[in-house]
């Protein structure tokens, strides 16, 4: 019994020997074949990697240029700048003198004839011409007349003391007392601010300070004055003055 156990464990390890050795050839058949395939269809490989294997690197980009040399200018020194003399940066070694011709005299070229023209006045004149009608002498204008100036216009209005404008009152209306007033024992002034026309008529009256109870008298009573026309340069003119009216108790 011991015996074929051992016979068979032989037995068995011939088998696995040959089995492994098949396994194994047929695995490297398979990997031969997997290896071939690819190599064989060389031309399924796309074209956009075959290019870019095959594209040359792009070249340097060229040096920079070399930089600008800038000439300083050179600055011709001027006598004259902006109308101003400029003094120079040097001396200069020769200095040029300028001469310049003798102008000639102010009478050279219109001297007259020895003898005179035919036509020409006695005495002859300075610059004249045959037949005396054209000459070289600017006539001067005559200055034009002066222009007279207008007098200003006077004024529309002026404005007169009271007591000098009394002076010109021809005719003055008495106030007349209101009863009320009367009971009441008010007496006093009420200031008038008057407008006197050209005409000398009162043409309008405005009230500075009275008792309320002696203004209505007093303006009925003022606006029948009259006064003389206020002349200024001969002209008749309105007047602004002040008019005081005085109410006053008797007893």
């Amino acid at each position: 019994m011991f015996e074929q156990s051992l016979m068979d464990t032989a037995i068995g390890k011939t088998k696995t020997s040959w089995t492994v050795l098949i396994s194994f050839g047929l695995q490297m058949l398979l990997i031969g074949i997997g290896i071939l395939i690819p190599l064989l269809n060389y031309a399924g490989l796309p074209a956009t990697e075959l290019m870019t294997f095959l594209v040359a690197p792009p070249p340097p980009p060229p040096p920079p240029p070399p930089p600008v040399v800038v000439k300083p200018k050179k600055v011709v020194p001027r006598e004259f700048d902006s109308g101003k003399l400029v003094q120079p940066v040097a001396i200069p070694e020769d200095i040029a003198i300028i001469e310049e011709d003798m102008a000639p005299p102010p009478s050279a070229g219109i001297a007259g004839v020895v003898g005179g023209v035919p036509g020409g006045g006695i005495g002859g004149s300075l610059g004249g011409v045959i037949g005396g009608i054209i000459s070289n002498t600017p006539v001067v204008a005559p200055p034009p007349p002066p222009v007279k100036k207008k007098p200003p216009p006077p004024p529309k209005r002026i404005r007169v003391g009271g007591s000098v404008q009394r002076a010109n009152l021809i005719r003055q209306v008495r106030p007349v007392y209101p009863p009320l007033a009367r009971q009441a024992r008010i007496q006093g002034t009420v200031k008038l601010t008057a407008i006197i026309a050209k005409n000398g008529t009162i043409e309008k009256l405005e009230v500075m300070g009275g008792h309320p109870l002696l203004i209505p008298a007093a303006l009925s009573a003022v606006k029948q004055w009259r006064y003389k026309p206020t002349l200024l340069n001969g002209q008749p003119v309105e007047v602004v003055t002040q008019v005081d009216v005085n109410f006053t108790l008797s007893g």
